[in-house]
């Protein structure tokens, strides 16, 4: 599933190309992947002659800003690419994918194209004047963004001490910190040496100031690389990232620790994967 790097990698690339854009309309091929409205030709109006102005990510959902050709605001295009989704950007004569969703038309001849082959993606049209969390409810429960100012030590530091469960869990909590998924807590908590079934209530500040700064390191060096390299993530132009392959543990059960040679053990925790190094992770 795309993490926040993978997805600021696609906002990114999306603020690149998009804005200035006028949608002249478009096509839904599989309604379901329609979250409102209720009617994918409603979603299709609510979008069409409105202008792209800006993109912005919250967590793992993108958010297209919309206004009208007057200047007013037109709402927004929110996307959720779930495991297997992608935004393509493309031009409208490039052959249609088995597994693409939806079509949008651009001005100047392009095409904003969503793919997704397992379906769990969703986009939304959220009408002027109604804020993106009343439509997209999955909004509402975040917690604070990794680089923003409330994500703090001391911030970490009270969440954890209340509670038994594994650090590797909690990490997956977006309600405890938005956007990092199963790749990036594997990587942040080699980086500050602490093993994946570590109970949170018994890591102490100093090495909670290290998972912190973790944190940031590793979503800082992933999006710098245009996120992971995994079989359905791709950026607008249809290309991997970089980051996988200078991964410290991640997806690299049974080869040696970049740091002690030591081979890199997998686990399921709670119906997910996690690896660590038996060695520079106590």
């Amino acid at each position: 599933m795309p993490e926040l790097p993978e997805v600021e990698t696609v906002r990114r690339g999306l603020e690149r190309v998009t804005p200035g854009h006028r949608l002249e309309g478009g096509e839904v091929l599989l309604a379901r992947v329609i979250a409102h409205p209720a009617h994918d030709y409603e979603f299709l109006a609510g979008l069409t002659g409105s202008m792209l102005s800006a993109w912005r990510r919250r967590g793992k959902y993108l958010l297209g800003q919309l206004s009208q050709p007057d200047g007013s605001p037109g709402g927004y295009l929110g996307v959720h690419l779930r495991m297997t989704g992608q935004l393509l950007w493309l031009d409208p004569k490039t052959p249609v994918q088995s597994h693409c969703r939806v079509r949008l038309w651009l001005s100047d001849n392009h095409e904003l194209r969503y793919v997704d082959q397992r379906t769990f993606g969703r986009l939304w049209w959220v009408p002027p004047g109604t804020k993106p969390d009343m439509i997209m409810t999955g909004l509402k429960g975040l917690g604070p963004e990794p680089f923003d100012d409330s994500f703090s030590v001391a911030y970490l530091r009270q969440r954890l001490g209340r509670s038994r469960r594994p650090i590797k869990n909690a990490l997956l909590d977006q309600r405890l910190v938005a956007g990092i998924g199963n790749i990036y807590a594997d990587e942040a908590l080699f980086l500050s040496g602490i093993r994946p079934l570590t109970r949170c209530d018994r890591i102490g500040p100093k090495r909670i100031q290290k998972l912190h700064g973790a944190i940031g390191d590793v979503l800082t060096t992933s999006i710098e690389s245009g996120g992971t390299t995994f079989s359905d993530y791709r950026d607008i132009y249809g290309i991997n990232g970089n980051y996988g392959g200078v991964a410290w543990v991640y997806d690299r059960e049974g080869l040696p620790c970049r740091a002690c040679a030591m081979p890199i053990v997998r686990l399921k925790l709670a119906g997910r994967s996690a690896h660590y190094c038996p060695r520079c992770q106590r």
